[in-house]
């Protein structure tokens, strides 16, 4: 596996951040290609991988060729329809003077060399909350989105083109780590406008402190965040103009700098040149093993760890309190009575709306975590300021 990941953080180095590819003594091996091809699918890299093998000619089998260059196509085609869907979203957004934020790979995307380099899986953008009505009615009757399910911090939507929307109204969220979540509700205060336009951006540092947060929550609460994160990282440290201790001193406020320094480290030793530390060796473990969007193990084992152990874990998810609560549920904010009431909708949600089956699997892998498994997450966490 280490020589498999070696090559893949190696070839996305020599795409995208310019590092000279040393040539193998010996072409990779088919076995090796494969095993290459489905770890960089599993992370939604097999695009750039894919184009660094084949301009450098390291594939000679035509199935495994064929593989690699369909992810490039589907990358190429995946960026022009969310580029067009997006630019729809801004005619009628600014149209309808309804101030707006474009938020992760919609900004990023123009860092990379080519744009299709940054794949993402939907669009994210941000309203105010006040807005949000009507900003989803002009979506709704201007651009035929249909709406999808409404979350505690933001509504889902559909394009007719297929294109998902995440039309957040909050960055706040139930699932964040310590106190990041404060500077997080003064997000427009970081932010302005595009010319004359109703689209804004956010300042350096807050953007960069949103990343890092959003990571965080990912590593520490859903169990992974894959690697390409940590590429946009090097990303936003090597191809833009940024204020190092502004960036820090937001980081620091927000109780996430460490992870932050050990996020930036990883991202150096993967497509740099920086060496191993013994708490970069458990994050790529950990990471590796969760993929993009995390992986119920890690997620059960973070879990176990923040809640004391298997008990408490499997309380908590049979009763949230009442701050969490009225995330999912905001018609209970300022109604702490009707909490019982609501623990019951939720169940009631769980076990009938089809989500049975994840939840014994659920209990099923929090019995299987032991208490080493416990013991080495809680420990990375701690040394990751993530506890």
């Amino acid at each position: 596996m280490e020589k498999t990941v070696r090559m893949m953080t190696d070839l996305i180095a020599s795409e995208i951040c310019g590092k000279t590819l040393e040539v193998p003594q010996s072409m990779p091996s088919e076995k090796e290609l494969e095993d290459l091809y489905k770890l960089a699918k599993f992370h939604d890299l097999a695009h750039l991988v894919g184009s660094a093998l084949l301009k450098n000619g390291w594939v000679t089998d035509e199935n495994i060729k064929a593989k690699f260059q369909k992810q490039v196509v589907l990358a190429v085609y995946r960026c022009e329809r969310m580029n067009d869907e997006l630019n729809r979203l801004r005619k009628a957004l600014n149209k309808a003077k309804i101030p707006f934020l474009p938020l992760k790979g919609s900004v990023l995307r123009q860092y990379y060399p080519e744009p299709w380099m940054r794949t993402s899986c939907d669009i994210d953008l941000l309203v105010r909350e006040d807005d949000l009505k009507r900003a989803t009615d002009r979506l709704v009757s201007e651009l035929a989105y249909r709406q999808q399910a409404k979350g505690p911090h933001d509504v889902g939507f559909l394009s007719e083109s297929g294109v998902h929307l995440e039309l957040h109204y909050s960055l706040s969220e139930e699932k964040s780590v310590g106190s990041m979540e404060e500077i997080l509700q003064s997000v427009w205060k970081e932010a302005e406008p595009v010319g004359n336009s109703f689209e804004y951006i956010l300042s350096d540092e807050m953007f960069y402190y949103y990343h890092i947060a959003h990571m965080a929550k990912h590593f520490a609460v859903l169990g992974g965040c894959g690697i390409r994160p940590f590429l946009d990282v090097w990303i936003l440290n090597h191809c833009v103009k940024n204020d190092h201790e502004k960036r820090n001193a937001l980081l620091r406020r927000g109780g996430i700098l460490t992870f932050a320094a050990e996020a930036e480290r990883l991202s150096e030793i993967w497509f740099g040149n920086a060496p191993y530390a013994e708490i970069s060796r458990e994050m790529e473990s950990y990471l590796l093993k969760g993929g993009v969007y995390g992986t119920l193990e890690n997620r059960v084992a973070v879990g176990q760890t923040k809640k004391g152990g298997k008990t408490r874990y499997v309380l908590s998810r049979i009763w949230l309190p009442y701050d969490v609560l009225r995330f999912r549920y905001p018609s209970l904010t300022g109604k702490r009575a009707l909490l019982p009431l609501y623990e019951l909708r939720r169940w009631g949600a769980l076990f009938f709306g089809g989500r049975a089956k994840r939840r014994v699997n659920e209990l099923k892998m929090s019995s299987a975590t032991t208490a080493g498994d416990r013991a080495k997450t809680e420990q990375m966490l701690s040394q990751l300021g993530l506890k």
